[in-house]
């Protein structure tokens, strides 16, 4: 977060959050009810957010997610209202802001922060082989750049007064995850990152090491108007409600923990599986496959990626079943039980079959095929803003090898700002289309190729 942006964003967002607890009944005798008492007659909690991949963004089936969006609907949810989420910190009547604000080291006026739910290190990173360094003075020559205006350059200001040599670049036209891929792609030496940049980042480049972490802790919390001390009490509250029950844990784990989820499977294991558990189910992914016209061993590699052949997987999500169908995605597949495997195969099918017809008709395969499976993981929205940055660039946008290099740039803020759909983890769905087409493969070896095809 830059702290020149976040000064400008503070300035025009403490006016909202001022202006909230004289919304209603103003003009009136009536004491003013405490603000509790103001979103229950409204029936709406209004949260300011920002979108990227620390707050709010658009997940498969154009559901929104993100740790901030994911803790302000059990508010909501709590207080029995609904929730509206006003997506930039300049816009909008708030009820609060939850962006992942760090809490500033001086007080903003008429504005007071709950309690922190997450505490945050600056790492310094490098790549895995290179040398590293155990401190700011054994960076020497090495190239470390940063974010222009960003908490990291006043750390790195800070540290100048003891280092004199020290010596960074501050980039104007990026982000901190764009300098974490160049310290992946090994163009640049080191960087600084927030730890939560620094989770996000290491499942897409997992060669990510942390050198040493820099002095300090910064906190994470909400933000409210000081005009009414009891919603901020209300807040605590919530919070502590939230810690004690290992929710708030799961939340922040399931965000930004380590996801096991993409990992291929090597041969020995998903043989093993082959033989075990693809018995099982295989004769429902032929008949599901007939009926859809398409290839069994392609949708019976999406069941395996989503699940490994398990009808009872569910993730943090809220996915279930052996093709892992959200609450959308089943209704518009017309799945009632998502965890009874022939439902879930022939519901995955219906699903992926309207994906692939999104597809425009000109794009020819396999490529179309591989789009299709980018936008069953990760929804359409997002495949469609690659390829439209893809096109930009004067590359092809109906090439999936084209498309692929620039779904990862929708992790980054100076890319996804210029898109329709916003922030998306661009790197799932690259992985999750390699691996399966590597399963497709291994299924195509034990049985034969073939099938039917998808037009």
């Amino acid at each position: 977060m830059r702290n020149l942006n976040l000064k400008f964003n503070w300035q025009r967002s403490t006016k909202v959050l001022i202006a909230v607890s004289a919304v209603t009944l103003l003009g009136t005798c009536t004491p003013l009810p405490s603000l509790i008492d103001q979103i229950k007659i409204l029936g709406e909690l209004r949260v300011v957010t920002r979108n990227g991949p620390l707050a709010y963004y658009r997940g498969p089936d154009e559901m929104p997610e993100g740790p901030e969006y994911e803790l302000a609907r059990r508010f909501a949810d709590e207080l029995g209202v609904r929730l509206k989420i006003y997506a930039a910190l300049t816009s909008g009547h708030a009820h609060l802001a939850a962006a992942g604000l760090k809490v500033p080291a001086q007080g903003v006026p008429g504005v007071e922060f709950g309690p922190a739910y997450q505490r945050v290190r600056e790492h310094l990173i490098y790549r895995r082989g290179a040398t590293r360094p155990n401190s700011l003075a054994d960076i020497g020559s090495g190239d470390l750049e940063i974010a222009e205006g960003s908490s990291h350059a006043k750390t790195l200001h800070m540290a100048r007064d003891q280092l004199p040599d020290l010596v960074w670049v501050e980039n104007s036209s990026t982000d901190s995850q764009a300098l974490l891929d160049g310290v992946a792609d090994g163009s640049i030496d080191y960087t600084i990152a927030d730890s939560t940049e620094f989770a996000l980042a290491h499942d897409a480049h997992p060669d990510l090491r942390i050198a040493f972490d820099l002095p300090g802790v910064q906190s994470l919390a909400w933000a409210a108007s000081t005009r009414d001390p009891g919603f901020l009490r209300d807040l605590n509250g919530y919070f502590a409600r939230l810690s004690i029950a290992g929710e708030l844990a799961a939340i922040v784990k399931r965000y930004y923990g380590r996801s096991a989820d993409l990992e291929f499977v090597g041969a020995r294991g998903f043989m093993q599986h082959l033989q075990s558990r693809l018995p099982l189910y295989k004769k429902w992914f032929e008949e599901a496959a007939a009926q859809s016209r398409q290839d069994w061993r392609l949708l019976a590699a999406i069941g395996y990626q989503e699940s490994k052949w398990n009808p009872s997987a569910a993730s943090a999500s809220g996915a279930k079943g052996l093709m892992q169908l959200t609450v959308n995605s089943a209704t518009e597949a017309k799945v009632t039980d998502p965890s009874d495997p022939r439902q879930s195969i022939f519901g995955g099918a219906r699903y992926f079959r309207q994906v692939y017809a999104k597809i425009p008709t000109h794009v020819p395969e396999p490529d179309r095929t591989w789009f299709a499976l980018a936008a069953y993981n990760i929804g359409y929205g997002h495949v469609e803003d690659a390829r439209v940055l893809t096109q930009k660039a004067g590359r092809d946008p109906d090439s999936w090898q084209d498309v692929r290099e620039f779904l990862p740039l929708l992790e980054q803020e100076r890319w996804y700002t210029q898109t329709e759909n916003g922030y998306a983890r661009g790197w799932e769905p690259v992985r999750y289309v390699d691996n399966v087409r590597g399963y497709r493969d291994l299924l195509e070896w034990a049985w034969g190729a073939g099938g039917a095809s998808l037009n």
